[in-house]
């Protein structure tokens, strides 16, 4: 092309390149743009609407309601209410700090509330933030009324878990909170997750895969700003599985009864089991604590205030205390005797002078000397003697590898969680191992009448007793869950003729001359054996096991008592002869006396029936006669 003048004219090389290179920008823009709206559009369709769900949609989890527990009679152990939580959705931190501060003086928060709010949220700041995990009823009302104020806060109910005894039943049925990180690093708690409650203790924790249950999920709309606006129908969530229920073994009445007579400011603990089944048929330490106030997590004034308490209320003194059993562990030595053919119930070889003489050691006995005396009368009187030379005859060696065999120093096996194991050497390595020595044969004296390195925790001591209250002389597994068939813990070798032995002697103690006539109970067929638990830090401790039953059958029920600075395992017997009363009349459908005894009787001027059935040999009552019973 050229010009007028005849000059060829040229585009400008700059503005040429310049514009060739828009061109392409603007192709690539417009291709960028398609693409994209190619994948948003049509290729990840599906995604981008998940992601708009989840932005629309809050997840909330539904505790899922744990298995109600029950004692024998169809009484509520443990329980779910009906309980509020104080919800709200995620949002940026400074905008969550302001609704908290806002929401303070409706809820009634404290600056602790409030930092743990924002302590747990952090965790998941995906999630709700839980504000308030357990709101009063009247407070319900109060802040739904103000629902306008706090667009993105929820009140949702969800199942709270309730023990209607209250202390009675504190140590053994545990309580629920919020799993800890730890926790959550268990085998246990494999597929739990963060703000998951679980059992923390007793029956809570050591059932929690059968009682908990698994949560489910609700889903809550919520616009742009995060307020409110509806639940989703429940079909669009994951429903929970509720728990399994548990009946128990226990006695929920004879529990609270316990609770009742237990001497008051006295700690101590108390245990039944049926001899037959092993159930457990009452378990309380004292002093207890109201389980309630652990629920879902405590606050710090209460925590501080049971922690620090010098009773420790929250020690279960009936499986993680063991003390030594005094001379209730008499009857384990006499088993151990009569096991390994040492003794038999009529023999004693040197007669009781207050004391006895073996290897340089001189060891007394209670008393200034009981004479010569058979098994059923070292019973009645306890006499250390007479289980001195029991210990000598076996020997040290053997009194405790035998003892160790037959479970002694063994935990009970209870379902129970974290359960201490009583203390019996297996061997004289023992001492080698805690002492730097080993020891002289004559220990073994000490251990035959439970003092020294011998330490049982009261269920233990019970479990032992049960051998006594079986026909076949075995031991049987404790157990609070209802199982199809008892489970035996250790065969004690004995014959019938043993433990009918061993019976009449316990039977004697309370009899006339007694350790523990004062406690004899009127038409049950009642024994035991007192025991005397020496304390180097203040007064002694009074230990006591009785069992009981129906004249003319079968013992139905064992008892073992530790009463912490009773001093003496006579006062201890009162307590259990009442609740076996209890248990025994409620059972057979007879008029409950409150004062069965005459230790229970005489200071109150009640008149005593002195002339019920005594044996000066130990025999058995006779049968009901039903026809006088029935009589008012």
């Amino acid at each position: 092309m050229r010009t007028r003048t005849g000059h060829r004219m040229t585009p400008p090389p700059a503005r040429y390149g310049r514009g060739r290179w828009a061109r392409w920008i603007l192709v690539i823009c417009v291709l960028a743009l398609g693409s994209g709206l190619l994948r948003v559009q049509v290729l990840s369709f599906e995604e981008y609407a998940r992601i708009a769900r989840e932005n629309r949609l809050r997840p909330i989890t539904v505790p899922a309601p744990r298995g109600t527990i029950y004692d024998r009679n169809g009484n509520v152990i443990a329980e779910n209410v009906v309980g509020y939580q104080v919800l709200m959705m995620p949002a940026p931190e400074d905008s969550m700090i302001a609704t908290l501060e806002r929401l303070r003086p409706v809820l009634g928060l404290t600056d602790a509330d409030t930092a743990l709010a924002l302590r747990r949220w952090r965790r998941a700041t995906h999630l709700p933030m839980e504000v308030h995990r357990d709101v009063p009823d009247w407070l319900v009302p109060r802040l739904l009324e103000r629902r306008f104020m706090f667009p993105g806060v929820l009140v949702h109910e969800y199942p709270k878990r309730h023990y209607p005894a209250g202390a009675a039943i504190g140590h053994l049925a545990g309580y629920v909170a919020e799993i800890s990180r730890e926790e959550l690093e268990l085998p246990a708690f494999e597929g739990y997750r963060q703000g998951r409650w679980i059992g923390k203790a007793g029956l809570e924790r050591y059932y929690e895969t059968e009682i908990g249950g698994t949560p489910g999920v609700r889903y809550l709309e919520v616009d742009a700003q995060g307020r409110i606006k509806r639940w989703l129908p429940e079909e669009m969530g994951v429903p929970p599985v509720p728990g399994k229920d548990l009946q128990l073994y226990l006695d929920l009445d004879l529990q609270r009864y316990v609770m009742e007579i237990f001497p008051r400011g006295m700690s101590g603990a108390f245990v039944a089991i049926d001899p037959q089944t092993g159930g457990i048929l009452a378990m309380y330490s004292a002093p207890g604590f109201d389980p309630n106030l652990l629920v879902g997590g405590v606050d710090a004034a209460t925590w501080e205030r049971l922690a620090s308490d010098p009773d420790k209320p929250l020690l279960d003194r009936a499986t993680n205390a063991a003390q030594p059993p005094g001379s209730t562990f008499k009857l384990a030595t006499a088993i151990l005797g009569l096991h390994l053919g040492v003794i038999t119930p009529t023999t004693m070889p040197v007669a009781c002078g207050g004391g006895l003489r073996y290897q340089n050691r001189f060891a007394r006995c209670w008393s200034s000397g009981h004479g010569r005396l058979n098994l059923m009368g070292a019973i009645k009187n306890s006499c250390n003697v007479y289980f001195y030379q029991v210990g000598i005859k076996i020997g040290l060696e053997r009194f405790l590898s035998t003892g160790s065999r037959l479970g002694f120093g063994s935990p009970t096996g209870v379902d129970l969680p974290g359960e201490m194991a009583s203390i019996f050497p297996a061997s004289t390595a023992y001492w080698q191992d805690r002492f730097g020595y080993l020891p002289y044969d004559n220990e073994v004296m000490g251990l035959t009448i439970g003092q020294n390195l011998v330490t049982l925790t009261p269920l233990k001591l019970a479990q032992i007793y049960t051998a006594l209250a079986r026909s076949d002389g075995r031991a049987v597994r404790p157990r609070l869950a209802v199982t199809d068939e008892p489970e035996i813990a250790a065969d004690y070798g004995l014959q019938s003729e043993h433990v009918q032995a061993i019976r009449r002697g316990m039977r004697q103690v309370l009899g006339p001359g007694g350790t523990a006539h004062l406690s004899r109970l009127p038409i049950w067929d009642f024994m035991g054996k007192t025991g005397t638990a020496t304390n180097p830090h203040g007064l002694d401790h009074g230990v006591f096991v009785g069992i009981g039953g129906p004249p003319g059958g079968e013992p139905e029920i064992v008892a073992a008592m530790i009463l912490e600075h009773g001093e003496r395992g006579a006062i201890t017997s009162g307590y259990v002869a009442n609740a076996i009363n209890f248990y025994l009349s409620r059972k057979y459908g007879l008029p409950f006396e409150r004062y069965p005894t005459p230790r229970d009787r005489l200071p109150r001027g009640l008149p005593v029936d002195w002339a019920w059935f005594q044996s000066p040999a130990g025999d058995p009552p006779p049968p009901f006669d039903q026809a006088a019973l029935d009589q008012p």
